[in-house]
């Protein structure tokens, strides 16, 4: 599941820029759209990035 997170993000992304598009035609509203792709792109660059470890902390040795 965690392969396929970013390219739904980037899906996302796609989609959200495609609708901020017809929000800068006055189609939809700015307010509405920029916040959509803010987000996008923030959780894209988070999934890319994020490297989750499953290392358990054992202490000092």
């Amino acid at each position: 599941m965690q392969n396929i997170l970013p390219f739904l993000f980037i899906l996302l992304t796609l989609f959200a820029f495609f609708i901020n598009i017809l929000g800068l035609m006055s189609i939809i509203p700015l307010y509405i759209t920029l916040p959509l792709l803010f987000i996008s792109i923030y959780l894209t660059v988070y999934s890319f990035t994020n490297r989750t470890t499953r290392r358990v902390y054992r202490g000092m040795r």
